[in-house]
């Protein structure tokens, strides 16, 4: 049996619940905090003053008060943005982001390189993100704290000590990505799959804030899936749960790299698999069937179909709530979306349906980037006064 949880326990958990409410929702009352963490107003007021005099958040007068309320207006929690942050990266097939981002999710400094039509090796990936935090450090301020690092890498990721078993190209096999990054930046970096980490930016920011069975598509040359059930990340036993692109919709379809035949991801990327230059040649189709080239409206309409019967398959076996279409699938979707609710209404179970909403990534391409970010910040969320991170001066 557990034992029963001790008051430093309970303060603990209750200084990261409060410390989440604020990096989340933003500037913060307390009267606000007290209404929805359930505490009482003097354990309200011991939690942030902790916080506060370990430089994680500052309280000030509200802004507005023209309410008319009576009695002095309730302190302002606010997050540390500029002096807490970390360091956020993105690894697609051929664009590299690097981002410093406060507390609060605020992004306070980025870097991004492209390589249109070819790919970065592992190598090239560690010196260039290396190089981009050599140069963010220079804007950050003297008494900042880093608390974290997190990757979102667009390949599957093995969930207990972040290598990349298998990528889009032949360098990626076996690759200690954390170990690899870590060392180039010299903090420690948290791995994690794009698809994975989109799905928790878009619950906490995005399309998804207030459903907790939510399935995120992410299209880069690779299709992948992260999912929440009941709020919680369904990872698998490895950490490869999701890898939604490797279902099988047409049996005697298009070769797929994985060496099977007819995978989703073969059918839905028909016209972006060619070596990393996804995002341009969907661009490109969409603009060309808007224009009405009948060849362009052809292979839209097929791409729509077949992503629409993936969808069907997924909502019958998960019931989401809601399904969030990202990264390339986001341009696919906006231009097939009839398409792809035609497939989805003759194809899925009418109760599986009934409540189901289809969205696009209100982060756009950035859902990985935020989600990194979200993983770096864990660490200091569960527990934020044994994070590292030295006390405010002063």
């Amino acid at each position: 049996m557990r034992a029963a949880p001790t008051q430093e326990d309970i303060r603990r958990q209750n200084l990261g619940a409060l410390l989440r409410h604020v990096h989340v929702l933003g500037p913060t009352s307390r009267a606000r905090l007290t209404a929805g963490m359930g505490l009482n107003r003097s354990t309200i007021g011991a939690l942030t003053t902790e916080l506060a005099a370990a430089g994680l958040i500052v309280e000030e007068a509200p802004r507005d008060t023209s309410g008319g309320g009576r009695g002095r207006p309730s302190l302002v929690v606010r997050a540390q943005s500029q002096r807490v942050y970390v360091y956020a990266f993105t690894i697609g097939v051929d664009r590299l982001v690097a981002a410093r981002v406060g507390l609060g999710g605020v992004v306070l400094d980025r870097r991004e390189l492209q390589r249109p039509g070819s790919g970065f090796s592992p190598k090239e990936v560690a010196e260039a993100l290396g190089g981009f935090v050599a140069q963010m450090r220079l804007s950050a301020p003297h008494d900042g704290a880093c608390v974290g690092a997190g990757v979102a890498v667009c390949a599957m990721v093995r969930g207990s000590d972040g290598t990349i078993p298998e990528g889009p190209t032949q360098d990626w096999r076996n690759e200690p990505l954390g170990e690899r990054l870590s060392a180039a930046i010299g903090s420690v970096v948290m791995v994690g799959n794009d698809a994975d980490l989109g799905v928790v930016a878009e619950h906490t920011r995005g399309a998804a804030v207030g459903c907790d069975d939510v399935i995120y598509l992410h299209g880069d040359v690779c299709i992948g899936g992260g999912i929440l059930s009941a709020g919680r990340p369904v990872a698998g036993g490895d950490g490869y749960a999701g890898e939604v692109g490797h279902m099988v919709v047409n049996p005697d379809g298009r070769p797929c790299r994985c060496g099977a035949r007819g995978c989703w991801e073969a059918e839905i990327g028909e016209f972006a698999l060619t070596r990393g230059t996804a995002k341009h040649a969907i661009g490109g189709l969409a603009e060309a069937a808007a224009r009405g080239d009948h060849d362009a409206e052809e292979g839209m309409r097929r791409v729509g179909d077949w992503l629409g019967l993936g969808v069907a398959n997924l909502v019958n076996i998960l019931n989401p709530q809601m399904v969030v279409f990202g990264g390339t699938l986001r341009e696919v979707y906006l231009a097939t979306a009839a398409q792809v609710r035609s497939r989805l209404n003759r194809t899925s179970l009418s109760v599986t349906r009934e409540h189901l909403k289809l969205r696009t990534a209100a982060l756009g391409d950035d859902a990985p980037l935020y989600g990194a970010a979200e993983l770096a910040f864990a660490r200091l969320l569960d527990n934020p006064l044994e994070s590292g991170l030295a006390p405010a001066a002063g």
